[in-house]
């Protein structure tokens, strides 16, 4: 064995990287594909896409690689979590799968609430009724497409979709299921009271791993479609999230990382389960054999930057084209004049509405306290300072609950980000930190591969063999005082608005 490999099917499309066991890239490539909204706040794709983009991205790694397919030692999937995606009895797809930014499932969460109970919910799931977990989409799909219902024998996360079609098998890993709404965290095993009340037939669902454990092996028609050998071994692997914390070496107490893409999470590990009794963060099982997660959703974190870019950096974007720069550097370049606070304007990042700690799909973005002598500059700083003020958010609620974070990792692209990590390190007051590898989660369920292939004993073992850090940013005290005085202000803002935001949303357009 000298190889693993990760495969990541995201939203936009899906990564497939070539490991060897040091955790260098050998080989990567990318396979894209479409999403379907037929209605306003549905989200949709097609399970075949992911698999011809598997198969075209594992073929495209061996040949850039050159790699013999019987030295891989093994396969890990991660991918976007929380999908619906329904087989009949002959294994074919019954519908487009129902993705987990798709909010049409409103009453199904209030009818889950209403026939579980909020508290016994939380306490058995460790999160609230949402719109983007499974268990509100299939009884979505019962009440509203009965036919479709009444063909269904399995149900699959879409990374398991990809297990089925390499294995064979019906299986699925903790980390993923732990989105579905229908796992006993604690427990980490199916629940069958949720089952039960809301009558799914647990025979539906597949087998239960843990993230390293090997769930089945490549069949003869996976090796011809993908070019693997047959016979190499698919772990559990992981969803999205627990894949980028190993792929980052959050994997034991005191680590945490921030990830600043489109949305922002705040990850912590914890060897006990911590759970939330307001709902305000998730609580999964993680990648780690026996152990826990917990992790705070804000929803417009890069995506306030992106807005305000198109919107109102045209200046910023038509210099980057002349100078082949990035234009985020350049925003950055103008941010870093303007001194912490802003000179007294402060940014809510609500424009998708938020999650943690609100959980309020009516709340908007506000800029607050602005004057005739805020340029611009002071708009991008603000910008920034606000998702960081979020992710504070979620970092006070985990202290809260008891998990001690004492080192920071930062992802995305927001973590490349120097200005940023600088207000991440002084408002967490920790140090923060990136990893020399940019893979996540990729390499992530690579490692897990590697430890279901006996690579490593342990998925620590395989993070302190591999992972590097690179950069460190360390907080300033001062500046740390400084964002914790603007905070108490910035939580009192969503306070005082939060009845103006319902209001708001009430206003029949003309």
């Amino acid at each position: 064995m000298k190889y693993v490999l990760g495969i990541d099917i995201g939203t936009s499309g899906t990564k497939t990287v070539l490991f060897d066991l040091a955790g260098n890239v050998m080989a990567s490539a990318t396979g894209e594909y479409p999403m379907y909204q037929p209605h306003n706040g549905w989200a949709e794709q097609d399970p075949e896409d992911w698999w011809k983009a598997v198969c075209s991205t594992i073929k495209e790694v061996l040949k850039k690689s050159g790699a013999d397919p019987k030295e891989i030692g093994g396969v890990g999937l991660s991918g976007q979590m929380h999908g619906l995606v329904m087989l009949d009895k002959d294994n074919k797809v019954i519908r487009n799968a129902i993705l987990w930014c798709d909010q049409r499932t409103a009453a199904q969460c209030e009818e889950i609430t209403e026939i579980i109970g909020r508290k016994k919910l939380i306490d058995i799931t460790a999160n609230p009724a949402l719109t983007g977990f499974t268990a509100s989409k299939i009884l979505w799909v019962r009440e509203n497409e009965p036919e479709n219902y009444e063909k269904c024998r399995k149900i699959l996360l879409p990374k398991d979709y990809i297990r089925f079609m390499l294995t064979g098998e019906y299986a699925t890993e903790v980390s993923d299921a732990s989105g579905m709404q229908l796992l006993d965290i604690p427990n980490r095993c199916w629940s069958d009271e949720v089952l039960t009340k809301l009558q799914i037939d647990k025979s539906m669902l597949g087998k239960m791993y843990e993230s390293p454990e090997v769930t089945g092996k490549v069949h003869r028609q996976a090796a011809e479609a993908t070019g693997l050998a047959e016979g190499t071994i698919v772990v559990g692997g992981a969803g999205d999230n627990a894949a980028a914390a190993v792929g980052t070496g959050v994997v034991k107490d005191k680590l945490a990382f921030a990830t600043i893409g489109t949305s922002g999470v705040v990850y912590a590990h914890s060897s006990k389960v911590r759970i939330d009794p307001k709902g305000r963060v998730h609580s999964f099982c993680s990648a780690v054999p026996g152990e826990w997660l917990t992790m705070g959703v804000t929803l417009g974190a890069g995506l306030s930057l992106k807005w305000f870019r198109d919107n109102f950096c045209h200046a910023e974007i038509e210099q980057a084209k002349r100078e082949g720069k990035n234009v985020y550097y350049l925003t950055d370049m103008e941010a870093a004049k303007i001194k912490p606070g802003c000179d007294r304007l402060l940014y809510l990042p609500y424009i998708m509405g938020e999650r943690t700690p609100h959980l309020d799909p009516d709340c908007r973005g506000v800029f607050f306290g602005l004057s005739a002598m805020h340029t611009r500059a002071h708009l991008i700083r603000a910008v920034l300072e606000g998702v960081s003020h979020s992710l504070l958010d979620c970092v006070m609620i985990l202290r809260e609950m008891g998990i001690e974070i004492n080192q920071m990792m930062a992802c995305g692209g927001g973590g490349s980000s120097p200005l940023w990590r600088e207000m991440l390190s002084d408002m967490f007051g920790c140090e923060v930190m990136t990893v020399a590898q940019k893979e996540g989660p990729a390499l992530g369920v690579a490692l897990l591969a590697g430890v279901g292939a006996g690579a490593y004993s342990s998925v620590q073992e395989a993070c302190e063999a591999v992972i590097k850090t690179d950069k460190v940013q360390k907080p300033d005290a001062k500046r740390t005082e400084l964002y914790l005085k603007y905070h108490v202000l910035y939580n009192q803002l969503y306070k005082s608005l939060q009845n103006d935001f319902k209001t708001l949303a009430n206003i029949e357009e003309a």
